[in-house]
């Protein structure tokens, strides 16, 4: 006979830890996932009434996940986002993902018929992140930073995602400061907004120094089984090779592309 069966104290104590140790890692979670699909930071006061939690108990929850460097926190604002451990389990998810592997071989062709590099990003949070690159075979070339993260609104892999984001999460990208990279990013609100609904009427976007001063690229977005944006794909190069004729051609290419990518990673999810 076990020590449990002995004692039926003992076996409601350890049942009641048990749902307690459950219903904890049930608010973590929750806490995470607001982060994920949502405004890219909060607040204590927030998240307590999103999520129906006394503030003392968000507050603990959000001191140990800063601990862990899942969150970081502001204290000039008292506000929170996605710290890097949290980036890295999402670059190394979608690294994994179907996507990725549907997404290589016509990476690999686009790269071969344009002579230039191409390149694939996740979206994860507010940000973006490479993850994979077929590099040209030019001397002279572009080579991406691997899973590094980028904001939204500077270069053309950021911006074919901010384009096609729901309205709500493209405004609270839009309301916060955005830093200029080079003289050529596009940091104004208005500007961005006009921009972005010539993206989405286009369904491709063009860089032209944005992000790297000497660099030029053309994206499209690459949606989710969901329907709702995950990432893009890209042709870049140095930007004295990316003349008029050459952007008009790899926005076709670049589109069919991504429709493709979908498309075997679609079928391989079936």
């Amino acid at each position: 006979m076990s020590d449990r069966s002995r004692n039926p104290g003992a076996s409601a104590a350890a049942n009641a830890g048990a749902n307690a140790g459950t219903e904890v890692a049930g608010r973590v979670a929750d806490v995470l996932l607001l982060f994920a699909g949502g405004p890219r930071s909060l607040g204590v006061s927030a998240i307590s009434r999103e999520l129906g939690v006394s503030k003392a108990v968000v507050h603990r929850i959000l001191r140990s996940l800063v601990s862990r460097e899942m969150l970081e926190d502001d204290p000039g604002t008292g506000r929170y986002r996605l710290g890097s451990a949290a980036v890295a389990l999402g670059v190394s998810a979608l690294r994994g993902s179907n996507v990725r592997d549907a997404a290589a071989p016509v990476l690999r062709r686009l790269r071969n018929e344009t002579g230039e590099t191409t390149t694939l990003s996740g979206l994860v949070g507010d940000e973006r992140v490479y993850l994979d690159q077929f590099e040209s075979p030019h001397e002279v070339r572009m080579t991406v930073e691997v899973g590094r993260r980028f904001p939204l609104h500077a270069g053309s892999s950021g911006k074919a995602i901010l384009a096609f984001l729901p309205e709500e999460r493209r405004e609270a990208v839009l309301a916060r400061p955005r830093a200029a990279l080079t003289a050529r990013t596009v940091t104004g609100a208005a500007e961005l907004r006009g921009e972005l609904a010539a993206i989405a009427a286009e369904g491709t976007a063009v860089s032209l120094g944005e992000r790297l001063p000497d660099a030029a690229s053309v994206a499209a977005p690459l949606p989710g089984p969901d329907g709702a944006v995950h990432g893009s794909i890209s042709v870049c190069g140095p930007l004295h090779r990316f003349t008029p004729e050459e952007i008009d051609r790899y926005r076709g290419l670049v589109r069919a592309a991504a429709a493709e990518i979908v498309r075997a990673r679609d079928a391989a999810l079936a």
